[in-house]
């Protein structure tokens, strides 16, 4: 499973992007995908899941109300959209999908940086 993440940039605080991450391969061997993000010097942060079958969605709270997550099975595809965006979202964003509660398959990550 390869997975493509894309999207990031530099926006101003209060500002929206949309990052995608494009799987190919054996995608059917996983069963969801999350979003984390890492800003420099901290801990790696889950942002949140959806399954594939996009019947179950979580978040962290930090995130809640801004940001959403969604998938289009038939491209492969899941979208983060970030929305009202904070000087402290600034990080790389990754993508990641699970197999077997693991979570093996990552993409290569996107910078997003918010600029206050």
């Amino acid at each position: 499973v390869q997975l493509q993440a894309s999207g990031g940039g530099l926006v101003q605080a209060g500002g929206s992007l949309r990052l995608s991450c494009a799987a190919s391969g054996r995608t059917y061997s996983t069963d969801a995908v999350a979003w984390f993000r890492q800003a420099p010097g901290k801990d790696r942060e889950w942002i949140g899941t959806i399954k594939w079958s996009g019947g179950s969605i979580a978040v962290t709270d930090s995130v809640k109300g801004r940001f959403t997550i969604s998938s289009d099975n038939a491209k492969n595809t899941v979208s983060l959209q970030m929305n009202s965006l904070k000087p402290e979202d600034t990080a790389v964003y990754y993508c990641a999908a699970r197999r077997l509660d693991a979570w093996i398959y990552w993409g290569q990550g996107t910078q997003v940086t918010v600029s206050s």
